[in-house]
């Protein structure tokens, strides 16, 4: 227990630190993030790239956490505005996240009905009924990309709702554990779930539809292209303007992790059934370690590709100026001097850090031995933070908080593909983020 002795020695100790003192008048007033900013040491990060991939512009995802579905979406774009000679295109973010909460909430209860047998203490119970949110990982994109489609931002515009979600998720979430709850309790009675399941998916489809709008079947896709040449697309389906106008095999890319922990080796293949992903789907990834991941990164960049990549955007960030750095944020000074460093591994297993945000690579440069020194980041934040909406980080940064990336299989060594032909390992979903 606390006792008053020490409270009394804790504020003694206090008192007599002039610098801490200082910093709680600082601390007053003043963003910490503001506060522990170092420009001199961002601008190092200024300049040029040696490799950098062009993109179209800055999106965004406004309040809510599409994240994940816009970085892939952001690749996507690009291959249209390829095709039409467009300058200016957005992808409907609506439309994915739509169908992409409803799968959530089908897949929530199937698993209440698959595991209605364990006791209610047992950790996957607690699971599924802990609820999900709008954020994702690449294979639930290209999932809902494959099954769904894709259309355009004017043929799906955003709602309120759809770029505020928080309100509605906190809603919509409870209604589906409600839903999970009562069907969980149908199979411990004995009771066929099945047309109470459909009635509840029908519910949660009408209740959707009222936020965000009737998902769109069939729409025209009109524009002039950069030769001034006007091109009608009449009654399009979202799966023929994906295969017309995008057509990549989202199949040909993996997601490649850098997960330092005890739980899972290096070189290694496993999978999980996140309480995010469809029923009938599973996210994969493939751990290798942090000098192989930043390869494949470069070389897809090299290759003309971007790269969509996961990292802990809550770490050593600026917002405003756009930076992520550890040299540029002065945290622990701020802090009164206080160790914020942990090993890689040991914050993805203590929870302290995980991805919290996904994002696309665009470019890297290299210093004077040929070493990554800082990369090049398509944010979906909007263009009023950053440089005009993009990002830059550090090779320090980069190593330290950058988690996943997604690559395109022909890149990998001969021995990465050969990982890819087994059996991957399974793994309980509610230690992805951690292993």
């Amino acid at each position: 227990m606390i006792t008053q002795e020490q409270i009394g020695r804790f504020h003694t100790l206090y008192r007599q630190d002039r610098n801490a003192k200082a910093l709680t008048a600082a601390m007053a007033g003043t963003d910490i993030n503001d506060l522990a900013f170092i420009p001199v040491n961002a601008a190092k990060l200024n300049g040029a790239f040696e490799v950098e991939v062009k993109t179209h512009g800055i999106t965004a995802q406004q309040k809510s956490g599409r994240c994940w579905l816009f970085a892939a979406m952001n690749i996507l774009r690009e291959e249209v505005m390829k095709k039409t000679g467009l300058t200016e295109f957005e992808l409907s973010g609506n439309y994915l996240a739509f169908f992409d909460k409803l799968e959530k909430a089908n897949n929530v209860l199937e698993m209440a009905i698959r595991e209605a047998a364990r006791p209610f203490d047992d950790r996957m119970t607690e699971y599924i009924l802990n609820g999900f949110h709008d954020g994702g990982y690449w294979d639930m994109a290209a999932d809902l990309v494959r099954k769904y489609g894709v259309v355009p931002l004017s043929a799906m515009p955003e709602s309120y709702q759809s770029t505020h979600t928080a309100n509605f998720m906190e809603k919509f979430t409870f209604l589906v554990r409600k839903d999970a709850w009562e069907l969980r309790e149908m199979v411990r009675r004995g009771e066929d779930p099945a047309a109470r399941k459909e009635e509840m998916l029908a519910e949660l489809f009408r209740i959707e539809c009222i936020a965000f709008g009737e998902p769109v079947t069939e729409f025209d896709f009109d524009y002039t292209d950069a030769d001034g040449v006007y091109h009608a697309n009449r009654n399009m389906t979202p799966a023929s303007f994906y295969k017309e106008f995008i057509g990549l095999d989202l199949g040909e890319y993996v997601t490649v992790t850098h997960h330092p922990t005890p739980g899972l080796p290096m070189n290694y293949y496993y999978r999980f059934h996140y309480i995010g992903s469809m029923a009938e789907g599973n996210v994969y990834n493939l751990n290798l370690t942090m000098e192989e991941m930043e390869d494949l990164c470069i070389r897809q960049l090299r290759a003309g590709m971007s790269v969509w990549f996961g990292c802990d955007s809550d770490c050593y960030g600026n917002r405003k100026n756009g930076v992520w750095d550890p040299d540029s944020l002065d945290y622990e000074g701020v802090m009164g001097g206080a160790d914020l460093f942990m090993e890689k591994g040991a914050r993805l297993q203590s929870h302290a850090s995980y991805a919290t945000h996904a994002m696309i690579l665009t470019g890297v440069n290299f210093d004077e031995n040929g070493k990554p020194n800082r990369w090049k980041i398509e944010n979906s934040w909007g263009g009023d933070v950053g440089k005009k909406g993009y990002f830059v980080c550090s090779e320090n940064y980069f190593r330290e908080y950058v988690y996943e990336a997604i690559i395109h299989k022909s890149l990998l060594s001969a021995s990465q593909l050969a990982l890819l032909d087994g059996e991957p390992a399974e793994i309980p979903a509610w230690l992805s983020d951690c292993m």
